[in-house]
Order: structure tokens, then C-alpha cells, then sequence
């Protein structure tokens, strides 16, 4: 039985649904034709994933295929109440609320896998770990996942490495489709997007330290530059850092940058990013916010055990005032600022992102357990027919090779 925070919010999720239906091109099109081909038919999938409007039509196009689906959040902020009420108005199982506890949010996620699933997708990798782990039980049937996020990727590949990957994972983080436009324009713009939103402040002459320049570090520092920011860039890979000095940054270690920045943008997947003595360098004012998967990044514990009085300024942002009169704002608690603070990525990228999981999913199901207990990454056929799709739908024509330039570069 579903676990959700109120059933009367349908309508405004049913809402949100459909607007962002009519810009999703591509799952339309899956959705049809999973309509027709029926992949799905008498298996069962288990989604964790961050529970929004776009979220909500990926569960009903697997649902259009056949499938059995069980939905929950994959972060405690993140989920919108009014669509979880439309999923389940719609006959889903969803477990789910904005707010959760730990111990909510567990249960939420056990409960998602309890019909053991055939395939399931994953964001961040809780349901893989448990999966490893407490609910091993609920692995019976599972023929393999599909994992949406650069956290959960990380986590995957340990496994592997350490010999412990007890089922196949498709890397959908890697795909073309995906990291190339969900983590770099995706990320860029609702990163830009919950901020400006949240605090109502302009960006244009402020200076925004981007911690991570990964493609979804990219993807914000150009987005903040094209807001008149003056972006400085923290990283500890030296082809990177290289990078984003050639792409117009400047590159510092956060022990200098924090004493200059205004805005602070985590997006490493890494801990402890922003720590104890960068508060104590900090301005007055200054604005800290994280677009990693976890609330690992900017050090939590440290900020409020320097603070002498913590206070909500606005719905999003906590007050940490320091001994000497200053305040750091913290957004979304230190969580995704782009979903907790926001709407999270635009219908348009994830049509592609969530493409590449639909057919990823079909995948699985067609090698039928055939596959090793290791980490894929997403066939090049399916990159390249989501992308096919994504130009037909923008009505953009590419050339095609002639067969004597096929032969001349050997195709």
C-alpha cells in the first residue's frame, strides 16, 4: 500500500504531468511503441529516483510497456508531493514524501524493492547497496539495473573492483545522451535556476566558486558566466583544472577561494569539500550550495558547531551566524539545490536522460540474464537512436555518409 503525504494534491501533480508531456518528444514516441510491443509484460520494476513530473511520465511510459512499477525518491528533498499523489491516484505503488526521515526514507526504499524486481532503476545507488545487503532476499528475480547518477556510478565501479557486484548495472550516467546534456546543460541551468529562485538575489558581478569541473561543473560555470558571474573554479585534477583555465576560469584551491567568493556551488560527489577553515574565511552573506547527489559536500556538522545561532531566513535557507556578526546562508541543507530548491533538470533533457533509461531497461530484459555481474555502458545503438530521435524532434537534418566515404574510412 502506498505511503504518501496527501492524495487531494493529484490534481496539481496531474498538472505538471501533462505540461511537461508536451515536451518530452522522444519518451512520447518509447511510449507508443511500448504501447505496441509490450517488453515489460509480467515483469516487475522498482524505481528510485528523484520523484518529479518528468520522473512520474518515465514510470507510466514503463507501465505503457507492460510493467508492474514501484516508485520512490532517491533523496529526501526531492520528491513533489502533488505528482507522488498523481502517481498513485494512477494506480502505482509510491513511497514517498518531501521531508523523510533517515529512517523514513529507508523504509521507503525497502518497501519499493519488496516486490522483487526483474530490473529496477537507481539514483545514487541505495537501492543497489541494499540490495547487496539487507534486502538480498528481494533480489531473486532481478535480472539487472540501470544506474542514473555520477555518485551512484562511483559506488558501482567500487563494487566491481572489490569483486562485489552481484548483478549487471548499465552506467546510464555515461551515455552520450546523458552526461554530454542532463549533467552539463541539465545541472547548469536548474542549478542557476534554484538559486536565483530561492534567494532573489542577481548573480551579474558576484564571484561564484564551482567546486568540480566534471560536466556537471561545466555546465554551471557556464551558466553562471553567461549571468555575469565571475567564476573561479576549485579542483584536484590537474587535466581539469587545465581545462577550465582555457575555457576562461580562474583555478584556485578553495583555501583561497573561499575568502573571495559570494555564491559557493559544490558538485564533486566527493565529502568534506567545503570544511571548517573555509568558514572562517568566509564574507559576510555568502551563499552555499550543493549540486551533488549527497549532503556530504559542504560540511554540515562544522558550519553549525561554529555557528551561535542558526535560524530559517526564508522557505530554502538556513541562517548560520558566526561569532563575529556574519552570516552563511546554507540552501536545501546542504542537499541538491536543483531539486530541493527547485524543478529540477528541463522536460527537454530529460527526454533524452530518461530515453536512454526506458530502452536501457529493454535491454536487460532481452538479454534475459545473459549478462555478466558487472558495469555496462549503454550500446551505442541506443546513444545514437535517442539522439536520431532528439534531432527529428528539434526537425534538424543531418548529413549521411556516401558508401565511398564509408569505404574510405573503412565502415
Amino acid at each position: 500500500m502506498s505511503a504518501i503525504k496527501d492524495i487531494t494534491l493529484a490534481q496539481y501533480g496531474y498538472d505538471k504531468i501533462n505540461w511537461i508531456k508536451s515536451y518530452m518528444p522522444i519518451l512520447n514516441i518509447i511510449n507508443d511503441e511500448f504501447s505496441v510491443t509490450q517488453p515489460f509484460k509480467g515483469k516487475k520494476i522498482s524505481m528510485a529516483i528523484h520523484l518529479e513530473a518528468k520522473t512520474a511520465y518515465l514510470a507510466m511510459t514503463l507501465r505503457s510497456g507492460g510493467a508492474e512499477v514501484y516508485v520512490t525518491g532517491c533523496n529526501p528533498l526531492s520528491t513533489q508531493d502533488d505528482v507522488a499523489a498523481a502517481l498513485v491516484k494512477e494506480g502505482f505503488e509510491v513511497n514517498a514524501w518531501r521531508g523523510v526521515n533517515d529512517e523514513e526514507y529507508a523504509t521507503h526504499l525497502k518497501t519499493t524493492l519488496s516486490l522483487c524486481p526483474h530490473v529496477m532503476i537507481d539514483d545514487g545507488g541505495d537501492l543497489t547497496e541494499l540490495l547487496h545487503d539487507e534486502c538480498k532476499s528481494y533480489a531473486a528475480n532481478l535480472i539487472g539495473g540501470c544506474e542514473e547518477t555520477t555518485t551512484g556510478i562511483h559506488r558501482l565501479f567500487m563494487r566491481e573492483k572489490q569483486g562485489r557486484l552481484e548483478f549487471p548495472m548499465i552506467d546510464v550516467n555515461d551515455a552520450d545522451c546523458k552526461h554530454l546534456f542532463d549533467n552539463r546543460y541539465g545541472t547548469g541551468q536548474s542549478t542557476l535556476d534554484g538559486i536565483i529562485n530561492t534567494t532573489n538575489l542577481m548573480i551579474a558581478g558576484k564571484t561564484v566558486v564551482i567546486a568540480g569541473y566534471g560536466w556537471c561543473g561545466k555546465g554551471i560555470a557556464m551558466r553562471m558566466k553567461g549571468m555575469g558571474g565571475v567564476v573561479v573554479v576549485t579542483e584536484i585534477d590537474p587535466v581539469k583544472a587545465i581545462e577550465a583555465v582555457m575555457d576562461g576560469f580562474t583555478v584556485m584551491p578553495m583555501d583561497k577561494a573561499a575568502e573571495i567568493g559570494d555564491v559557493f556551488i559544490t558538485v564533486t560527489g566527493c565529502c568534506d569539500v567545503i570544511r571548517s577553515e573555509h568558514f572562517k574565511m568566509m564574507k559576510d552573506g555568502v551563499i552555499l550550495a550543493n549540486s551533488g547527489h549527497f549532503d556530504v559536500e559542504i560540511d554540515k556538522k562544522a558550519l553549525a558547531e561554529q555557528a551561535v545561532e542558526i535560524s530559517q531566513r526564508k522557505p530554502n535557507i538556513m541562517g548560520y551566524r558566526m561569532k563575529d556578526g556574519r552570516i552563511l546562508n546554507l540552501m536545501a541543507e546542504g542537499r541538491l539545490v536543483n531539486l530541493a530548491a527547485g524543478n529540477g533538470h528541463p522536460a527537454e533533457i530529460m527526454d533524452m536522460s530518461f530515453a536512454i533509461q526506458a530502452k536501457s531497461l529493454e535491454y536487460l530484459i532481452k538479454q534475459g540474464g545473459k549478462l555478466e555481474n558487472k558495469v555496462y555502458q549503454v550500446p551505442k545503438e541506443i546513444d545514437n537512436n535517442v539522439a536520431e530521435l532528439k534531432l527529428q524532434s528539434m526537425n534538424i537534418n543531418i548529413d549521411k555518409l556516401t558508401p565511398e566515404q564509408e569505404e574510405y574510412i573503412g565502415w
